[in-house]
């Protein structure tokens, strides 16, 4: 018997069918937006982040409230302190009324249901910009894995949901994990940056976070670019040490370690739509180069169906708005 050719057009004919076989889906369920949270009164826009500021404790509730309207589930604040807070260790990352812890009570107390996720790390509090304690021009990774074990329990204490260990330091979800469980926090989830690549997609956030490193670079605590293999040893610490949640960042430069990680774990998987690619896209919509709105569910709709469970974007609300339409 001869069958009839496979013709795929068949599927493609109307948009009902292509629902109908459509594999990937984007909703805003796994939507993760960054705000930086400044000491100010009033939002400082970000001009390399068209469309994003520093926002006071004030704002970032509002744009919290924001977030419960349109469905969005989780936020991730970053400090964004006076330089006069800043010192060698970044001691005021686990100052109990530091910026994050502040902003994080209130944004808890109006919108209890949303969650919130605390990035730990250094960089933003150290006078050097470095994400750790530097000793002998480098950063020493055990007198860093002590100090974040502090800003975890502040950040426990401040109430939210999950800590995120963003300074690609070794053993430091396993030291987070202890500190928390021992005072209390069991219940405090870990998402952690498992694969974060030394990249030159970050600049944007560099500028809008204040990190610009005084000297040297990050390519000895964050990963080489070129590796893969790597990724999946990183993944594997990171669980044996009781991550809840492992994290790729960038996001589509790396869609294929995502979509390794995917055959490697069945953990929840997040990565992170970074700065410089929200501005990569800005900047061409501006030029007339793209339609900025399909872009925008295009590009979140690669990072999924290369297996990523959740994104952290600065796209989050407006591609909330685009996909309640």
């Amino acid at each position: 018997m001869q069958f009839p050719e496979y013709r795929p057009r068949r599927l493609r004919r109307t948009e009902s069918l292509r629902r109908l076989v459509r594999e990937t889906h984007l909703t805003v369920d796994g939507l993760i937006y960054p705000m930086f949270i400044h000491s100010g009164k009033e939002a400082r826009p970000i001009p390399s982040l068209p469309g994003q500021s520093q926002l006071s404790v004030e704002g970032a509730v509002k744009e919290a409230e924001e977030c419960m309207r349109l469905g969005v589930p989780a936020v991730i604040l970053f400090g964004v302190p006076p330089e006069e807070k800043k010192d060698a260790v970044g001691s005021y990352a686990w100052n109990d009324e530091g910026l994050v812890q502040h902003a994080c009570r209130a944004i808890k107390k109006a919108t209890p249901d949303l969650t919130v996720i605390l990035d730990a790390c250094f960089d933003e509090y150290t006078s050097h910009g470095h994400c750790g304690v530097v000793l002998e021009g480098d950063v020493d990774n055990d007198a860093t894995l002590e100090n974040l074990a502090r800003l975890a329990l502040s950040y426990g204490r401040a109430g939210c949901d999950v800590v995120a260990p963003s300074g690609m330091m070794d053993g430091q979800v396993g030291m987070i994990r202890e500190a928390l469980d021992e005072e209390g926090f069991a219940e405090t989830a870990i998402l952690a940056y498992s694969a974060k690549y030394a990249s030159c997609f970050y600049g944007p956030f560099r500028e809008a976070a204040g990190t610009a490193s005084g000297f040297g670079h990050r390519r000895g605590y964050q990963m080489d670019p070129a590796n893969g293999h790597e990724a999946v040893r990183e993944v594997a610490l990171d669980v044996g040490e009781g991550a809840d949640i492992v994290m790729v960042k960038p996001a589509l430069a790396y869609l294929d370690v995502i979509a390794r990680l995917r055959e490697e774990t069945d953990l929840p998987i997040a990565a992170y739509n970074v700065s410089g690619e929200y501005a990569m896209l800005k900047a061409a919509a501006e030029r007339g180069w793209i339609d900025h709105d399909r872009a925008v569910l295009e590009t979140l709709l690669s990072i999924r169906r290369a297996g990523a469970d959740m994104i952290l974007t600065y796209h989050a609300l407006e591609a909330a708005r685009l996909l309640g339409r």
